[in-house]
């Protein structure tokens, strides 16, 4: 089912804004435009189908376990959100995992990204794939489906690495503890990615998944005014595994990102992610402007 903006909005139904613009501002991604309009015609109505979906589904495991005779146990929700880089998938989940730890009944929501399960450079280098990093070889597919795995069986806690977008590799020994979520949020380029043949994807365990989409020339557009942003902000920070570009020219810089665009995340996002796009639950479809237009909706 295809609906416009107008559509969607009027979905909402009396789904109340929990939400500041002084608290949307520190979720924001950067150069990402969002404002409160935009939520309360767009995430607001997402959060309302999740909280029936999510209502639904804790309904069937009670159900299953009524018919098994078994005691009813909490199953953790899982939510997947992909899409390309600099299209805004992460404002998306940062902004859904503060929404949804705001309804009603206040369950706990987790965020964790899939970069976290992103192989370190070292590994990355001695394989020969440091130039494919974000591609899906460059992931620890096995321990992220472990991890996933682990949490939807309900094990108490579960770690996950940690990865720093300041020195563009895994953190040695830093770990992200997820305890007993009710909701848990997997964020990632990939994780839409169908399985190899007698395998288990991610995806698998997925209730609901999310993919936020918009034409490639407006996300490359994005992602060299992203660059610029960082160039002028975090590259200038000592420790930046990109601390050399802060020093190069306007148009050096931007002659770097259109190449790193064109030969990498344009690749990917045409050779991997965009084909996944048919895989989810609910497609935002993004305006140049970065606001949603339109709202796919997949009915069974």
């Amino acid at each position: 089912m295809e609906l416009s903006r107008e559509q969607w909005s009027e979905l909402r139904k009396n789904t109340p804004l929990t939400l500041t613009a002084d608290e949307l501002e520190e979720l924001r991604g950067v150069d990402d435009p969002i404002d409160l309009t935009e939520v309360t015609d767009i995430y607001l109505p997402l959060t309302r189908l999740l909280n029936l979906h999510f209502t639904g589904s804790k309904a069937r495991s009670s159900v299953l376990s009524a018919f098994l005779g078994h005691e009813e146990q909490r199953v953790p929700y899982i939510l997947g959100i992909a899409g390309s880089v600099a299209v805004g998938k992460s404002t998306t989940a940062r902004l859904l995992h503060t929404l949804l730890a705001r309804w009603p009944e206040h369950p706990h929501v987790e965020l964790v990204t899939t970069d976290s399960f992103l192989y370190p450079n070292a590994v990355l280098e001695a394989k020969g794939i440091m130039h494919r990093k974000g591609f899906p070889e460059s992931y620890d597919r096995r321990a992220l489906v472990r991890f996933v795995a682990e949490v939807k069986a309900g094990a108490a806690e579960v770690k996950a690495p940690v990865y720093s977008h300041l020195e563009y590799d895994i953190v040695p020994g830093a770990t992200q503890t997820v305890r007993s979520p009710d909701i848990l949020i997997i964020e990632g380029l990939n994780v839409l990615q169908p399985a190899p043949p007698t395998s288990l994807a991610v995806n698998d365990y997925f209730d609901f998944s999310i993919y936020v989409d918009a034409k490639v020339e407006d996300i490359r557009t994005w992602y060299v005014e992203r660059f610029h942003k960082l160039r002028r902000t975090a590259f200038e920070d000592p420790k930046s595994y990109f601390r050399h570009i802060a020093d190069l020219s306007y148009e050096e810089a931007t002659e770097f990102a259109v190449n790193v665009w064109r030969d990498i995340n344009e690749r990917n996002l045409i050779e991997n992610i965009a084909p996944t796009r048919g895989r989810a639950d609910l497609v935002l479809k993004k305006g140049p402007d970065h606001s949603v237009r339109r709202v796919r909706l997949r009915q069974t």
